[in-house]
Formats: structure tokens, C-alpha cells, sequence
């Protein structure tokens, strides 16, 4: 059997947990979740569906956090070892490419991703309906928000750690403004993060279980690995007592990744404990950030937890990926190139 590596960077302290013994399934949690609790700073009630980076030695966060009025926006938070975080408690203060105040009216579910020397911030907007808002910083400190990549309506904006073939790449999930009744997941390219188009089907809710047969989304950025890009996401399903958030995990094509290599048929983690099962939207998992290190390939996966808390699980490439292999299964035309 071949090697699975990341392709990447070597970060040594990361957060990591080796797998308890007895542990079913390739994801285990982290033992002392929530790592973000209710109330975690003044003015906001709730923190969850977040992102995460390794910054000067150091991590920094972006959040999703619910304020005492019930309306989103995005926090900066910092922490020594990625685990115990210091939120600040106003907004981050956005400003256009001239300079001026550029806040979005509401903002949630972010993702941090870095590609070259640029961090983009990618979250869920309001721009006439539910639509992809995007902003850059180099340093944390000041941050320009830059025109929204799409039309409405729109969420779930992934975009690729790097160019593939000299352009940006973002993977979108079209939407309405509430709980849609579609939810593929879909791919376009930028050669400049200001004309979208190349337009590709990337993967289809459905398949033989009913994990993911309502919707699904794309969640971290992926990861590069030696067997192609792998991508944990966020599938949903409806319950006579509503809707239920897993994680899944997915593996792209390096150069087309239009195109869908293998899926895993199965969840890789779903709400079991008290903290994704009970808050303010129960029985939610969904997955918005990760943290590799290349040389012993270890992940972990940060994600949200019932809409309320921040949970911390632990894998490893080699076992996530044999894991998808090994329960692959081809849904709808994943594996085509996705223009009809």
C-alpha cells in the first residue's frame, strides 16, 4: 500500500490527540470539547461554524458569532496552541479597496484560507438574499472586503489553498435564502477574484444512505494530498424531528477537481454527544476548518456543533483517505467533468 501524504507544510504543534482505543469510525473527538463554550465574550451568545489558521507561530480565528440580539457577524479570535481562544469582542471592521467602512449587514459560517501570501475570508452574506461574501488581509489587522463573487443566491463559498492551472478556484453550494430544497455542490474559476466563471458540477446530494439526501456543502478548504484533494463537507438530512447536520469526506481530482475520485457512501462523524445533539439548532456537525502537518500527516478538523458550540475532532490523511476508498461510492455524474 502506498503512502498518503499531505502536500504542504510541517506544523508540529498542532492540536492533536492520538486515537483512544476502541475508537469506531476514522474521526475521533477531541476529549475535552467544546473548546468554545456559551457566552465566550461580552455581547456574544454563541460561537460556532469557524475558521482557523496557523499565524506567526501562533493561530488566529475567524468566527461565527451569534450576538445577544440573534444576528451573525465576524469576530477575530487568538490563540497560543489552537485549543484555548481569546475572542475580541467588536466586529471585524471591513473597509472597501478605497479605504471606506464596507460592513456586511450580517455575516456567518466563514472559511480561512490562504493562498500564496494573501488570507481570504469567505462567508455567507446578505447582498438581496443569501449570497458569497469575500474579504483579504496580510497581517490580521486591516481587512478589505472585496465585491461578492456571485450572484444571490448562494452559500457555502470553499475556496482551493491555490491556484490550479493559473486561476482561483471556489466551490459554491447555490441556495436560496432559507433551507433549499436543492443542494449540489458546484465550481468556479477566477483569474483575478473579480470575473467568475468555468462554471462545473462538482457533486450530487443523494446516494444509496440518507445522510446526505437533503443537501450538502462543501466545509474546510481542501487538502492536498499525493492521492488528490480531500475535502471533509457537510451533508443533511430531514427527520421527523428536523433536519440533521454530518460530516463527510471526499476525495477530488488534483488537476480536474470538477471531478470526483471517491466518496465515502458513509458519515465519517454525526452528532452523538450532548453538545451537537442539544442547543440551539440540535444535531449539527458541520466542518469549516482545518489544520494539516505534512510531515506526519496528521488533521484536525475544526467544526460547529448544534449551532451553539465549537468541537475539535483528529485524523490522519492515510486513515481518512483508505477510509473514503474503501467505502466509496459513485453518486448522480461525480465523476465526470461536470458541464452539461
Amino acid at each position: 500500500m502506498d503512502t498518503v501524504r499531505i502536500i504542504g507544510e510541517n506544523l508540529p504543534n498542532m492540536p492533536w490527540q492520538e486515537k483512544p482505543e476502541g475508537a469506531v469510525g476514522p474521526v475521533w473527538r477531541h476529549s475535552d470539547n467544546p473548546v468554545i463554550h456559551r457566552n465566550p465574550v461580552k455581547g456574544v451568545a454563541r460561537i460556532f461554524n469557524s475558521a482557523v489558521v496557523p499565524f506567526e507561530g501562533e493561530y488566529v480565528g475567524i468566527f461565527r458569532a451569534e450576538s445577544t440580539n440573534g444576528r451573525s457577524h465576524l469576530h477575530m479570535g487568538r490563540s497560543k496552541d489552537g485549543l484555548k481562544w481569546t475572542i475580541e469582542e467588536k466586529q471585524i471592521p471591513f473597509v472597501n479597496e478605497q479605504g471606506k467602512p464596507f460592513q456586511p449587514n450580517y455575516a456567518y459560517d466563514p472559511r480561512l484560507v490562504k493562498v500564496e501570501d494573501v488570507y481570504y475570508i469567505i462567508w455567507c452574506t446578505d447582498f438581496y438574499g443569501a449570497a458569497i461574501g469575500v474579504a483579504r488581509t496580510t497581517d490580521f489587522e486591516s481587512f478589505v472586503r472585496l465585491e461578492n463573487p456571485f450572484l444571490p443566491f448562494n452559500r457555502n463559498g470553499v475556496l482551493f489553498p491555490r491556484k490550479i492551472n493559473g486561476n482561483f478556484v471556489m466551490l459554491s453550494r447555490p441556495s436560496d435564502s432559507g433551507h433549499t430544497p436543492f443542494g449540489d455542490v458546484f465550481l468556479s474559476e477566477s483569474p483575478d477574484f473579480v470575473y467568475w466563471g468555468k462554471h462545473r458540477h462538482v457533486m450530487s446530494k443523494g446516494g444509496q444512505g440518507w445522510w446526505q439526501s437533503v443537501k450538502i456543502g462543501g466545509g474546510p478548504a481542501p487538502i492536498e494530498t499525493s492521492e488528490g484533494w480531500l475535502m471533509f463537507y457537510h451533508g443533511v438530512t430531514g427527520t421527523c424531528n428536523g433536519l440533521v447536520y454530518s460530516m463527510g469526506a471526499v476525495i477530488l481530482d488534483k488537476d480536474e477537481p470538477s471531478k470526483v475520485k471517491y466518496r465515502s457512501s458513509t458519515y465519517v462523524l454525526t452528532p452523538e454527544e450532548w453538545y451537537e445533539e442539544r442547543g440551539f439548532v440540535p444535531n449539527v456537525v458541520f466542518p469549516c476548518a482545518t489544520l494539516t502537518d505534512a510531515e506526519t500527516g496528521r488533521i484536525a478538523i475544526y467544526y460547529g456543533a448544534a449551532d451553539t458550540y465549537v468541537g475539535v475532532a483528529y485524523t490522519t490523511a492515510q486513515e481518512i483517505i483508505d477510509y473514503v476508498k474503501a467505502t466509496h461510492e459513485e453518486v448522480g455524474d461525480d465523476a465526470e467533468i461536470g458541464i452539461m
